[in-house]
C-alpha cells in the first residue's frame, strides 16, 4: 500500500509504526488495545509491576522443530561416544569404504586406478587397476622391422628413452652374434647414465612434492633442464632420442659436446648436496618417509623387485656388475644399498645413484677410443657417412632397403636385460628368420615393482600410500605399455 505509516492511537505505545489503514481504534495514553486480551494485559501489568530487584519470569514457549531437532543430535553423538568407549574386547560395528585414488589424480604420477578399502583411515586392501595407457606396443612390434621398433621403446619409460633403446639393440644384437665397435659402447654407457640422472631427478623432487615440499622438484627440474640440452645435442631430441641402432649408435657425439658435459659433471654433485641439505634435516619429510612402506629382503626378492627398489632393501645386486654389458665391466663404480628398506631409504639410494652415474660419465669421457660409431655391415648398419646417399649409388640402395624392408635376423629367441633407472629392463624376442620379430615380450620393471603395495609393511594409512606409490616410481607408459 502507498499510505504512510503513522503511529497506532489504539496502542498503549506510540513509538509502533503502522499502516494508516490500522484497524485500531482510538485510544488514551493509558488505555489497552482493542487487540489485546484481558489475560495478556493482566500478564503484562504484573510484569511491569515486579518491584525493582527482582527477575522478571520468562515466558514459558513450546519448544521450535529446530530445538527438537538439536536436542535429538546431541542425544544421538552422546550415544555414539558412549559405544566407543566400551571397554576394548567387544565388537564394534564398522563399516569399510571404498575409495578410488585415481586414474587422474596427481600423486599416482599417471594414469593408475588404485581401489583402496578403507576402515577410517586405515587402508584395509589395495587393488591396483591398470591399463588406462595400454597401446599393444609389444603387439605392434610383430608387424614393424627391428629398426622400426626403437620408437616404440622410447615410449614405454618416456623418462629415460636411451636406457630403452640400449635394452631392445643388445637383444638383437645376441640374436644376430654381434658387438658394437668399443666407442659406440662408451657412447651408449654414457647415454644410459644421463638417462639413469634424469629419471632419479624427477622422483627426487617429485617424491617430495606428494608429500608437500615443492621447492625440492622446482631444484631437480633445473638440472633436468640440463640434461635435456645435452640429449638433444647429441640426439636432436629432448625426450624420445631413437639414438641407438642395432650395431652401434645413429652418429657420432657433435663439436662441442664434450666440454658441454664436463661442465655438467662438475656443476651436478654440488646440486645433489642443496637437496640433501633441504631435505635430510627437514623433519616433515622425515616423519613422512622413515619406517613407512618397509619392503623386507625376502619379499622385495619374492615380488621379483630391482634396481633401487631391491637395493633399499639390502640385497646388493646390479646387473651393471654382476652381470655386465657393454663396457661396464671396464669402469669403477660403487652399488648403492641400504638396509632400511623404507621410503626414505629408496629416496637415499638414488639421490646417492646419481653420485656414481656422475663418475661413470667422466670415466666414459676419459677412456671413449676414436673410432667407428657403429659396425660395418651394409646388410645391418645404415652408411654411416650420410653424405655417400647423395652421390653413391651403392650408398643409397643400402640406404633405401634397410629404411624400407630392415635386415633379417636368424631363427632362435634371447633374453637380454640391463640396469635400468627402475631396475631389470629384458627384452625376450623370439625370431622366425624374417625381419620382423615373431613374438616380443618385455620386462617393465615398473610393472613388477607396483607389486610391491602388496607387501609393505607400516604403511596402513591412507596418507602413506602417496608415499609408498612415489618411492616406487612407476612409469605408467612402462606398466601398461
Amino acid at each position: 500500500m502507498s499510505a504512510k505509516p503513522g503511529t497506532c492511537t489504539g496502542s498503549a505505545s506510540r513509538d509502533i509504526p503502522t499502516c494508516a489503514a490500522s484497524t485500531c481504534g482510538k485510544a488514551s495514553k493509558v488505555s489497552r488495545s482493542a487487540r489485546i486480551s484481558r489475560s495478556a494485559a493482566t500478564r503484562t501489568t504484573s510484569i511491569r509491576s515486579a518491584p525493582k530487584g527482582r527477575r522478571r519470569p520468562s515466558p514459558t514457549l513450546p519448544p521450535t522443530t529446530f530445538q527438537q531437532e538439536s536436542a535429538r543430535h546431541r542425544k544421538r553423538e552422546m550415544t555414539e561416544v558412549t559405544e566407543l568407549m566400551r571397554p576394548q574386547g567387544e565388537a564394534l560395528d564398522t563399516k569399510e569404504v571404498l575409495l578410488n585414488l585415481g586414474p587422474q589424480h596427481p600423486s599416482t604420477h599417471g594414469v593408475l586406478r588404485l581401489v583402496l578399502e578403507l576402515d577410517g583411515e586405515y587402508v584395509a586392501r589395495v587393488d591396483p587397476h591398470i591399463g588406462y595407457l595400454h597401446r599393444g606396443t609389444e603387439k605392434l612390434a610383430e608387424s614393424f622391422t627391428y629398426t622400426q621398433i626403437f620408437p616404440l621403446t622410447d615410449r614405454l619409460d618416456y623418462v629415460c628413452p636411451p636406457s630403452n633403446n640400449l635394452a631392445f639393440a643388445l637383444a638383437v644384437e645376441k640374436l644376430l652374434g654381434i658387438e658394437a665397435p668399443i666407442r659406440a659402447q662408451y657412447i651408449r654407457v654414457m647415454m644410459a647414465e644421463l638417462a639413469r640422472i634424469s629419471g632419479h631427478l624427477l622422483i627426487t623432487g617429485a617424491l617430495p612434492m606428494d608429500l608437500g615440499a615443492m621447492t625440492a622438484l622446482l631444484y631437480a627440474m633445473r638440472e633436468r633442464e640440463m640434461i635435456m640440452d645435452l640429449l638433444e645435442m647429441i640426439t636432436g631430441a629432448r625426450m624420445h632420442t631413437s639414438f641407438c641402432r642395432v650395431g652401434g649408435v645413429r652418429e657420432d657425439l657433435p663439436e662441442g659436446f664434450l666440454p658441454k658435459i664436463r661442465e655438467f659433471c662438475e656443476i651436478f654433485p654440488n646440486r645433489i648436496r642443496d637437496y640433501e641439505r633441504l631435505l635430510e634435516g627437514n623433519r616433515v619429510f622425515l616423519s613422512r618417509t622413515q619406517g613407512i612402506g618397509v619392503i623386507s629382503p625376502e619379499v622385495g626378492i619374492d615380488l621379483g623387485l630391482s634396481g633401487p627398489n631391491l637395493r633399499a632393501s639390502g640385497v646388493n645386486w646390479d646387473i651393471r656388475r654382476d652381470e655386465p654389458y657393454e663396457i661396464y665391466d671396464r669402469l669403477d663404480f660403487n652399488v648403492i644399498t641400504r638396509k632400511e628398506g623404507d621410503c626414505y631409504a629408496r629416496w637415499q639410494c638414488r639421490v646417492e645413484e646419481m653420485r656414481e652415474s656422475v663418475r661413470l660419465i667422466e670415466q666414459c669421457l676419459d677412456q671413449m677410443p676414436e673410432g667407428p660409431f657403429q659396425v660395418d655391415m651394409p646388410t645391418i648398419a645404415f652408411p654411416m657417412d650420410k653424405d655417400r646417399v647423395h652421390c653413391s649409388m651403392e650408398a643409397l640402395i643400402q640406404h633405401f632397403d634397410l629404411s624400407a624392408y630392415g635386415f633379417k635376423v636368424p631363427k632362435g629367441e634371447v633374453y637380454s636385460a640391463i640396469e635400468a633407472p627402475k631396475g631389470e629392463l629384458g627384452f625376450y624376442i623370439i625370431s622366425d628368420g624374417t625381419e620382423k620379430p615373431f613374438r616380443m615380450k618385455v620386462r617393465a620393471p615398473s610393472f613388477v615393482n607396483l607389486q610391491a603395495l602388496f607387501g609393505v609393511t607400516n604403511a596402513r594409512y591412507l596418507a602413506d600410500m602417496i608415499a609408498v606409490l612415489g618411492s616406487l616410481d612407476p612409469v605408467m607408459a612402462e606398466v601398461d605399455k
